[in-house]
């Protein structure tokens, strides 16, 4: 195991620097660990929305995953945005070859698959072949949203609705589903590991309370939960000992983010606030 662990994410850009790639290489500098990218999609956004995106093509996508894994070796894997079924099948074939068996990167999916705000980003062919690329996870840190469609069943309003549909999520792709519940009502906020089900036995979930912050700059928290859950698993940590510190870093992320002043909408959490 490295001093530094080395960990890639596999997404798209935000110019403004809070959300995909650049908020992921903030997340893995903030837990020590040194981050690569490869870049599925060139996004023009900022704080206020999503104007225009530009897809590569694919044999230059698989082009700078080749690069990147013929010469360094990877601990961790964190994946956000793919997007099309092309990028995604790519994606797919390069992990199948590079990481057949043995031992193999930790991997992260955040399923960008619905928005905050229940919009689809996602056609069905995409969804299908995303939800098809899970089973290789090995933690999937999905919206309440995005649970949502994995388990075939409404946004939940309540704590107990989004467990169930995490242990549905977990038990169809055999990984470890992180139930966030940012998007639920209440003056807390728990975020929960379920477990799949393994010999008819299912681990007991593991969750982690903090007090609700209350900030309109929550850009690009699910890029980073996610990225942050990758470092610490290149650094030989479980999932259920990352959940505490990750939450515990993400809450101070949220406090601290109304002293950054970055554009006019939604703004950025501040990936430093420990540090700083």
């Amino acid at each position: 195991m490295r001093q530094i662990p080395n960990i890639l994410s596999i997404a798209g850009t935000d110019p403004t620097g809070g959300a995909g790639i650049q908020a992921d290489l903030k997340s893995f500098a903030a837990f020590q660990g040194y981050g690569m990218c490869v870049v599925t999609a060139l996004v023009a956004q900022n704080t206020q929305g999503v104007r225009e995106i530009h897809v590569p093509p694919v044999d230059f996508l698989r082009a700078q995953l080749d690069a990147v894994s013929d010469d360094v070796a990877v601990d961790a894997v964190k994946i956000g945005m793919l997007g099309t079924v092309p990028i995604i099948n790519t994606v797919a074939q390069w992990w199948d070859s590079t990481y057949p068996q043995g031992q193999r990167p930790a991997l992260v999916v955040d399923p960008v698959m619905v928005a905050t705000s229940g919009d689809r980003l996602l056609d069905a062919e995409a969804e299908g072949a995303l939800i098809d690329f899970l089973h290789r996870a090995d933690l999937i840190t999905p919206n309440v949203p995005e649970l949502a469609l994995l388990a075939g069943a409404e946004p939940a309003a309540e704590e107990p609705d989004l467990l169930d549909q995490a242990q549905r999520v977990a038990d169809a792709h055999d990984v470890v589903v992180l139930s966030k519940g940012g998007h639920l009502t209440g003056a807390e906020v728990t975020d929960t590991l379920v477990f799949p089900k393994r010999d008819g036995q299912r681990p007991e979930p593991v969750s982690a309370v903090s007090p609700r912050v209350d900030t309109k700059n929550t850009h690009g928290t699910g890029c980073s939960v996610s990225a942050a859950f990758a470092t610490l698993a290149a650094g030989g940590y479980s999932w259920a000992e990352s959940l505490p510190l990750v939450k515990e870093w993400m809450t101070a992320a949220l406090g601290a983010a109304d002293e950054l002043e970055v554009g006019l909408g939604h703004g950025p959490i501040q990936h430093f606030a420990q540090l700083w």
